[in-house]
């Protein structure tokens, strides 16, 4: 398999730990370990108090996947295998593709959901939102692009880097279209749970179809990247068992650490998400005002779900340029659209972080420097 740098990860790594200002992140804010573990019950602090750093089971802590599966409708904790998200997407995709078979993934989106499959050597239909339509991932084009080869469709909702939603109709129609040509369906579902009304949340990929392998983990959601645990959950028990078998080849086992973190945290999800959600809605209403107060500058579809949302640059200014700028004036990082490879009109704004009003202060400050 031959992949292409990451373009996204390489900007990160390039800048994310020597600017002042993080204008980009897609995590909610880090969760302190000691807070966390405050929040331990019994069982739990006794599991961390006497815990032994060696291997663990390869399909994660028989606990942590009777949380996992908690936090889905009809799903048991054997049908949840623990990974890495981005060793998740991996490992799916791997075991589901051939070469020569036809994907169609939403994008823009994180690299690898389409890399991967393109570096298998399938063929991928990239498929565009209107942004004319609030970002609309239109069914109607799904349906268009189905054919005897496809194999696969990707999903990404709430999506990475717009913030859309679907209505749950469309969301159903492209559940629907999946079943009716016998299709396997990858839903990345990173920014569930973090819908601004509950009412608008989807049901998992895997809740409500067969051939579905649905994505979800700590990084987002919950604060937790560095913990670097997620998950996967599927009906199919053949195919997870494939996935466990390549799993083998990448990180064999989790963290210890990690996943009773992971455990004390699902048991109080609701009291961790609850709080960051409070911060994104704070931190929405400040945008509101930026870009009304900026409405010369940038176009703004506001986002119904997740931590990012992608603002459209008005006039002339080139992105990259324009984020080059800030990153060197400013000391403050935003993301390109030309790291989604996408167009050079757009940027990645993240706001699921506690400072992010005084970047965000800090960014006015240098456009009203700079008219």
């Amino acid at each position: 398999m031959k992949l292409r740098p990451f373009q996204l990860e390489r900007y990160f790594a390039r800048y994310e730990f020597s600017v002042k200002y993080l204008l980009s992140s897609s995590d909610c804010d880090g969760i302190l370990q000691s807070e966390l573990l405050a929040l331990a019950d019994p069982e739990t602090r006794d599991l961390w108090d006497h815990l032994a750093l060696g291997y663990t089971e390869s399909a994660g802590h028989p606990l942590l996947r009777q949380e996992i599966a908690r936090l889905y409708q009809g799903i048991d904790p054997d049908q949840c295998l623990v990974a890495v998200p981005e060793e998740g997407i991996l490992i799916a995709l791997s075991a589901i593709l051939e070469p020569g078979d036809h994907v169609i993934c939403t994008f823009p989106g994180y690299q690898s959901l389409y890399e991967i499959a393109q570096g298998m050597g399938c063929e991928v239909t990239l498929w565009k939102p209107e942004e004319e339509n609030g970002w609309c991932f239109n069914p109607d084009f799904l349906e268009e692009q189905i054919k005897p080869e496809t194999k696969l469709i990707i999903l990404n909702f709430p999506h990475n880097p717009t913030g859309y939603l679907p209505p749950k109709e469309d969301y159903l129609k492209m559940i629907d279209l999946a079943r009716e040509h016998n299709l396997w369906l990858f839903s990345d579902e990173m920014y569930r749970y973090l819908e601004y009304d509950p009412k608008d949340r989807l049901p998992s990929a895997c809740e409500v179809y067969e051939k579905a392998v649905s994505l979800f983990g700590m990084s987002k959601t919950f604060g937790m990247a560095g913990v670097r645990l997620g998950w996967l959950v599927t009906r199919q028990a053949d195919w997870l068992a494939r996935m466990a078998a390549y799993k083998d080849y990448t990180t064999i086992c989790s963290s210890a650490p990690s996943e009773i973190l992971s455990l004390i945290a699902l048991r109080h999800k609701e009291e961790i998400i609850a709080r960051h959600l409070r911060r994104i809605n704070r931190n929405l209403a400040l945008l509101d005002r930026f870009f009304e107060d900026y409405g010369d500058r940038f176009e703004w579809v506001k986002p119904r779900a997740g931590t990012i949302a992608f603002p459209r640059l008005k006039g002339d200014m080139d992105a990259p340029e324009f984020c080059q700028k800030l990153i060197e004036e400013a000391s403050i990082l935003l993301l390109p659209s030309t790291v989604y490879d996408y167009d050079r009109r757009h940027f990645r704004l993240g706001f699921g972080r506690e400072n992010m009003p005084v970047a965000l202060e800090k960014l006015g400050e240098y456009l009203s420097a700079n008219k």
